[in-house]
């Protein structure tokens, strides 16, 4: 740990809630589960937040985002993100969150940068309609009342245009518990390297509430240099704990000013990846989708690992646990923790692109009437990515 870092003070405050250490596991669709969620729970400390669920679909109460809302009994506190481009819409499956008492924390998203999302004006390019931004925050957390309401945003659109600092004013305004920066523009994708001086200016603009930031952090060490380099009040992490859940004991451990990390075997690798796929089979209550959920995660547990190609392709076509446990039981247990080679970047970072965006999205800042018909098409996903 370096001697210059300096550890924040105490816990970190959202709102009424008082997380141990300041660390955010970041929602990612398809990911974010209440399987992984749980497995990152039993390394670590935070605040886990559910994958994206779109607004309208809950308002609609559809099967899926009535399950993807739904946490174990030991996940507390709950913390859902919700996704949405119409303020009514929004406050309504704020609303329902709060009345039916399933929520501890509600995030907003409007940092993703999946096509899907952005053509149709929502995720990372709504912040741009300043007015629609504003109206969706401020009935939200009217919305929300006594629990915590966060937003999760990008820089903006591309370096041309940007809207992170507006969005943090007009979110600190409206009364929001927090403000997360992801310190990359939506052209960006997650290519190259996020600007943590972005967070930095952010810091300087919104200074009554905390902000976090998120970009880069593969290692506890990252976390706290971007605490260092930025004075964010805590991070938000994704990619980097793909295939590493016990990345949140080793950011519990140096938050608290223990330089411990975990270096697992082969065999350590193999429990967790297990564990997982146990946990998958729970929660969509059947083997053959928690199996074929598992799949894509084996490139990320493994990564760095001397486990060869065959095995790893007959891994990522499992089909059921007795069938994986035969499979990981050919593994050599013993081998030790391979260093450098199972750190550093994982997930796809994808390369800089001109956003999908609707026609006409740029010419203003302010909704106009095609804007509003594209606005309508933009919720059809349970979630966006």
């Amino acid at each position: 740990m370096s001697s210059t870092t300096t550890l924040p003070a105490g816990p970190l405050e959202i709102g009424g809630l008082a997380l141990d250490v300041p660390v955010v596991l970041a929602p990612m669709a398809g990911i974010t589960n209440t399987a992984f969620r749980r497995l990152c729970r039993e390394f670590g400390a935070g605040l886990y937040v559910s994958e994206m669920i779109t607004s309208r679909a809950l308002v609609e109460r559809t099967l899926e985002s009535m399950r993807l809302i739904t946490h174990h009994e030991s996940e507390t506190p709950r913390s859902i993100q919700l996704y949405g481009v119409d303020p009514k819409t929004v406050s309504e499956a704020v609303t329902m969150l709060v009345a039916e008492d399933r929520a501890d924390h509600i995030d907003l998203n409007f940092g993703c940068p999946v096509p899907k999302v952005t053509r149709k004006g929502g995720g990372a390019a709504l912040p741009w309609k300043n007015g629609l931004f504003r109206d969706i925050v401020e009935g939200a957390v009217q919305a929300a009342g006594d629990v915590p309401l966060t937003i999760k945003m990008r820089k903006g659109i591309d370096a041309d245009h940007l809207t992170y600092l507006e969005a943090g004013r007009i979110a600190e305004g409206a009364g929001v518990a927090a403000v997360a920066l992801h310190a990359r523009t939506a052209s960006e994708f997650y290519s190259g390297q996020a600007d943590w001086s972005a967070i930095t200016k952010l810091k300087e603009t919104v200074t009554t509430v905390p902000v976090l930031g998120n970009g880069d952090i593969w290692s506890a060490d990252d976390a706290l240099r971007m605490v260092a380099e930025t004075g964010c009040d805590g991070v938000v992490v994704g990619r980097g704990c793909l295939g590493r859940p016990w990345l949140f004991g080793d950011l519990a451990a140096a938050f608290r000013g223990d330089s411990q990390s975990f270096r697992p075997s082969l065999g350590q690798v193999a429990q967790t990846f297990r564990r997982h796929a146990e946990l998958l089979t729970d929660f969509f209550d059947s083997e053959e989708r928690g199996c074929r959920d598992i799949r894509k995660h084996v490139a990320w547990y493994f990564k760095g690992y001397p486990v060869g190609g065959d095995l790893r392709a007959r891994l990522a076509t499992v089909e059921s646990l007795a069938q994986l446990d035969d499979l990981l039981g050919t593994l050599d247990w013993s081998m030790p923790y391979p260093g450098e080679g199972a750190e550093g970047p994982r997930g796809r970072a994808g390369t800089p692109k001109k956003p999908a965006l609707p026609d006409g999205w740029l010419d203003s800042q302010e909704l106009v009437g095609h804007d509003r018909v594209t606005l309508v098409d933009a919720e059809l996903d349970t979630s966006g990515g």
